[in-house]
């Protein structure tokens, strides 16, 4: 990896590509993440700034394409749901200015999510054409066979047929856009856990039963196809409650940016008032050697976060307690017949029925509708 000392970077067929020497580094002792505190008049300058102190530039090599992984948890806007459009457009707007040339806006689809009309709502699409970039989804692109050169925790249990991957995320840099959010599975979501959109496919939900195993698995994925891995993480909104969706949301004005991506979540999960290694995805990559979740250890730049505890917490909603029954209770024995079966979709009718029909009609458009009344929300309609 460029800035791990590597001249070369594995590809899922054993062949490599040569990196730059000049962009080589040795190992730092401490990984760095950056936290900018930020308002709606200054967000694009302090993504920029948040890069810059996190170093991106000798962690992304120019001489390949940047991938930008947007995230859409819904397909409607609501806030610290989905990557944000001023957290897109001041990754766009840094790249471009420091001579970045092939930039690609990459989305995925999922079996409960319309990635298409989320990318309008979410401003994406907006976004996207002020810069003149052609965005790709990652469900219509082409998916090989993946060979991984470092064991597995699950994934080769899971898939018995094989893993595949899209082809299009090979040989590419790539900066992950997620949001700061609790998460009904993984306490948190961040960096680490925005793979798995992009990494797996349609029966990804294959893997929420050994969720966080599966997150370690992706980043090892990742590290053996990319060139140069970055996280800008944002933090204008973040949630409290049962994310990625049906949360409560907060002004918290913040963007993190780094290129260690359990070290990003783990400062994003301190803030939140979490100990990062008592989320199994953060420990069990930190044990993996694959980065750092020791909040002692991580080199934060910018922001004193020393005495920063949001109070945030984790929590069920209806639909994500009966998941729960599946993969860790009572009803463990029918998983493969209830979720990996001709009747799977009645999962994800109950979703969309809990999620669209009732949370967001009855509870979320009002938390929406007093978000738009704060600077931030005043800002998105610039971008819709």
């Amino acid at each position: 990896m460029v800035g791990r000392g590597d001249s070369t970077v594995d590809l899922f067929d054993g062949e490599s590509i040569p990196l730059p020497s000049s962009k080589e580094t040795t190992i730092q002792t401490s990984p760095v993440v950056a936290v900018v505190k930020t308002s709606p008049q200054t967000v694009l300058d302090d993504v920029k700034a948040a890069m810059n102190l996190a170093g991106y530039s000798c962690v992304l090599s120019q001489d390949f394409a940047t991938l930008l992984k947007i995230n859409i948890s819904w397909q409607h806007y609501y806030p610290a749901c989905s990557t944000t459009p001023w957290q897109l457009d001041g990754v766009i707007r840094t790249l471009v200015k420091d001579g970045y040339k092939d930039i690609i806006p990459t989305h995925n689809g999922t079996v409960v999510v319309d990635a298409k009309e989320g990318r309008v709502k979410n401003g994406h699409k907006f976004v996207e054409e002020l810069h003149n970039l052609d965005a790709i989804h990652l469900e219509e692109q082409k998916w090989v066979p993946f060979e991984p050169k470092e064991k597995f925790l699950v994934l080769d249990k899971i898939y018995k047929q094989g893993i595949h991957i899209p082809e299009v995320l090979i040989g590419k840099n790539i900066v992950h856009l997620p949001t700061m959010k609790t998460h009904v599975f993984t306490t948190i979501t961040g960096a680490m856990k925005n793979a798995f959109g992009g990494l797996l496919n349609f029966q990804r939900h294959w893997t929420h039963s050994v969720i966080h195993e599966t997150l370690v698995d992706l980043l090892k994925i990742q590290k053996q196809i990319h060139p140069g891995i970055f996280s800008v993480t944002d933090g204008t909104f973040a949630g409290s409650g049962a994310g990625p969706r049906a949360m409560d949301w907060h002004a918290k004005n913040v963007i993190l940016a780094g290129a260690d991506q359990v070290a990003v979540d783990a400062v994003s999960a301190s803030m939140m008032g979490f100990d990062p290694m008592s989320i199994e995805f953060i420990r069990l990559a930190h044990e993996e050697g694959l980065g750092c979740g020791d909040i002692s250890k991580i080199d934060v730049r910018g922001e004193n976060i020393s005495n920063v505890d949001w109070g945030f917490q984790s929590e069920n909603t209806f639909a994500s307690k009966g998941q729960k029954m599946i993969y860790w209770g009572p009803l463990k024995p029918l998983e493969n017949i209830l979720l990996r079966s001709p009747i799977a979709p009645w999962a994800y009718l109950a979703s969309n029925l809990y999620h669209n029909d009732y949370w967001y009609r009855f509870k979320g458009k009002k938390r929406v509708e007093k978000a738009m009344q704060t600077d931030w929300g005043q800002l998105l309609k610039t971008y819709l």
